[in-house]
């Protein structure tokens, strides 16, 4: 074999051997990021259960109906702060409207979200029995000024037992300050249990 060929036999070699290592490096890179991810997943996880515990534990034992949504209402804006919370509940053939910033109801001294929601939207969120963003309030009859409720970046998440649907939460808090995926998560999490709570507790004021 002479000089030249040798040369290019090596080029080739080399030029394999690179091609080789960058299709390693792609499989490298692939895999580091798969466990990134796997333990970042992981990480969500652990913080979903460790936020729904505590939310358990803080409403064991609310029986009346009004102690249970201020407990409900204060472990969600710690989980999401600055939030506004506001519960809204079948009742019979109609809906009550809970907001719980203390231990009573607060009063209406001055225009809020939750006067948009008409007894008929409120009718067809509880029947969609699904998450709804600003959008789907849209196409659902939600009508307000538009300029006012871009202000919000809000959400309602369903309050079901056993697919019947006793009414839903809204969350909301300034655009700026946009609702998070995660924070939501942990939320959704939790309202299976809440769900069953405020059943129960409905029935106990029902038949006092």
């Amino acid at each position: 074999m002479n000089v030249k060929d040798r040369h290019n036999r090596i080029r080739q070699l080399v030029t394999k051997a690179n091609q080789q290592r960058r299709k390693q490096e792609k499989k490298m890179d692939i895999l580091c990021n798969d466990l990134i991810c796997a333990q970042r997943n992981f990480i969500k996880k652990l913080d979903t259960i460790s936020f729904t515990a505590i939310f358990y534990e803080s409403i064991v034992g609310q029986t009346e109906l009004t102690g249970l949504l201020y407990s409900a209402s204060n472990m969600m804006k710690k989980e999401i702060p600055d939030a506004n919370i506001a519960f809204f509940l079948r009742q019979e053939e109609a809906f009550k409207l809970h907001i719980l910033e203390s231990q009573e109801p607060v009063t209406f001294e001055k225009p809020r979200l939750e006067n948009c929601f008409t007894p008929e939207l409120v009718e067809e969120i509880c029947k969609s029995n699904k998450p709804c963003t600003l959008e789907d309030l849209f196409s659902m009859g939600l009508n307000a000024n538009l300029s006012v409720l871009n202000q919000f970046s809000l959400v309602t998440l369903p309050l079901e037992l056993f697919g019947r649907s006793i009414g839903f939460i809204l969350i909301y808090r300034s655009s700026q300050n946009r609702l998070t995926p995660d924070e939501l998560m942990n939320i959704s999490a939790i309202t299976p249990g809440l769900s069953q709570a405020i059943d129960a507790s409905q029935l106990l004021l029902n038949e006092s």
